[in-house]
């Protein structure tokens, strides 16, 4: 047996492709000795035609061998003006699904944990597109595998309105994401993945995602997964389905499908580039200009059944251990760098929770926007960073910091990171530890499909292997202590009571553990307690 497994390792070495075999479909990858990979397999069925707007179906049993080589399309994401043309490599037929695995765990049928990661984008678009495991795989020393995918965005994942409510399907993209994940459930044992023993992860709306998924049906768990660990977790703005109802009749008339006498049947019946050239950001109800993002997760009272606060503050999520966590600077790449105002910045913040009253954004005032904290940096506007610090806080930190206290509460053990490693240039602009930099040291520089900072290859290289250390261990153990890096820091518990609101303070050659400020902590229980009223 052993000279057959060490034979399959040297014909695989030789450029041979592994294959799996699937109920629908045999595909086969490319592999190395030490990592195997197959790309762009099929985890549903094209979302095209009648399957536009609905809920995600099987995928359709293909005969022949299969090629995994190469990813499949992008979701097409909202576009930035009327009349974009479909970026290359984007297309509305993408629920693809990418596996990362030890090429000896994948011959010798291993049952080694799953990672299970969910992208980002604001829901309006994949932000982090075709991430290579491989460096995960091989930073856990080959004990894990690695699961990406694509999942539908903007108005093809998560249109909302009565007609798609009566005709159609909602949340279609996290309906996307519970496939792929029952998709991996069903069969990653044949690529040397064990079933009973998958994390989820995610950033940005990836993190919001984790979120989602961890109160969806009400908290309802069907034994998907048995770990979450949540970076940057976004609470925006999320409707229920009358509220959404704007978005449609918007899109129906820039069609002209409000013409028709079935505008859902007319938006299914449009060419994909048609709709597309629609396919724009455009105000909440009540705002004065246009959100970051507009679609997002809609209250449909089974899937999503409440704001996300009120969920978890009413026990209704899956108990199950976690990570949560956040950058030093999380607002900075979001908030326009010429903010010169107070009136700017409120308007800013405004356009994204149209809901928030007179008061809430006096206070808002009083504890970021005032001439104490504004700061000059080169061609930005001295209310760019109090703008920056009160979004990041409100829409990442805070909620972190209470999905942290929330489980550590329920007695499930809860992690908490600040990520503050310092790049000298995005510093030196002003920009500081922004928002999910912190990938590039869990996946590794050289993994990620975006440019990362230079000085993750030189001055904050050391880094990486600490972080991946903790990331690692978290998914093979449950707990990012058991596999870290020897010299590495004790990552503790968040706490409760008396001992709460521990985390972890990561910067190269400075991680130790660190007790969230006074002063955080009063502007995070302000902003947490006016969360639901700003829908989140």
């Amino acid at each position: 047996m052993l000279a057959l497994l060490c034979l399959s390792l040297v014909s695989l070495a030789l450029g041979r492709s592994p294959v799996v075999h699937l109920n629908y479909a045999s595909y086969h990858g490319r592999s190395t000795s030490e990592i195997s990979q197959w790309v762009g397999m099929r985890y549903a069925a094209a979302p095209v035609g009648d399957l536009r707007f609905e809920g995600p179906q099987d995928p359709p049993v293909a005969t022949g061998l299969q090629q995994a080589t190469q990813h499949g399309a992008l979701c097409i994401p909202v576009a930035g003006k009327r009349n974009a043309a479909i970026p290359s490599n984007h297309a509305e037929d993408c629920l693809f699904i990418d596996v990362y695995a030890p090429t000896e765990a994948y011959l010798s049928n291993a049952s080694l944990p799953v990672y299970f990661f969910i992208q980002g984008g604001g829901f309006a678009a994949l932000s982090n597109p075709n991430y290579n495991g491989s460096g995960l795989v091989q930073a856990s020393g080959n004990n894990i595998v690695v699961v990406t995918f694509n999942y539908r965005v903007g108005p093809y994942g998560f249109l909302a309105s009565e007609e798609i409510e009566q005709g159609a399907s909602l949340n279609n993209g996290l309906k996307d994401q519970l496939k792929a994940l029952k998709w991996v459930k069903k069969h990653i044992s044949k690529f040397g993945g064990n079933p009973d023993h998958i994390v989820i992860g995610g950033d940005s709306a990836g993190g919001a995602s984790v979120t989602f998924l961890l109160s969806a049906y009400g908290g309802r768990d069907e034994g998907l997964f048995i770990g979450a660990a949540a970076e940057s977790q976004s609470f925006g703005t999320v409707l229920n389905v009358a509220e959404s109802q704007f978005s449609y009749n918007r899109l129906v008339t820039r069609t002209g499908c409000n013409e028709t006498e079935n505008t859902l049947e007319c938006l299914r019946g449009l060419d994909v580039s048609e709709l597309q050239s629609e396919n724009i950001v455009t105000p909440l109800p009540g705002a004065p200009g246009n959100p970051l993002y507009l679609y997002s997760p809609t209250i449909d009272g089974d899937l999503v059944q409440d704001h996300t606060y009120t969920l978890f503050q009413q026990g209704k999520f899956i108990k199950v251990p976690v990570i949560f966590g956040d950058d030093t600077n999380e607002g900075t790449i979001f908030v326009p760098v010429g903010t010169s105002s107070v009136g700017q910045a409120e308007e800013f913040i405004k356009d994204q929770f149209p809901s928030m009253s007179k008061d809430q954004m006096i206070k808002i005032h009083k504890m970021y926007l005032n001439k104490n904290q504004t700061k000059e940096f080169p061609n930005a506007g001295p209310y760019w960073r109090p703008a920056s610090n009160a979004y990041g806080e409100l829409r990442y930190i805070c909620p972190g910091v209470h999905m942290s206290s929330i489980y550590a509460a329920a007695g499930v053990p809860s992690w908490n990171y600040h990520y503050a490693v310092l790049d000298p240039d995005d510093d030196t602009k002003g920009f500081g530890t922004t928002h999910t930099v912190e990938v590039n040291a869990i996946w590794g520089p050289d993994y990620v499909s975006t440019n990362p900072p230079d000085s993750y290859y030189t001055s904050n290289a050391a880094i990486v292997p600490v972080v991946q250390g903790y990331w690692t261990s978290f998914i093979r153990s449950l707990n990012p202590n058991t596999h870290r890096v020897a010299s590495s820091p004790r990552w503790r518990t968040w706490g409760d009571g008396d001992d709460a609101y521990n985390r972890i303070f990561l910067r190269t050659n400075h991680t130790r553990m660190e007790k969230v400020s006074d002063e955080q902590q009063e502007r995070c229980n302000y902003l947490i307690s006016i969360g639901v009223e700003l829908r989140q």
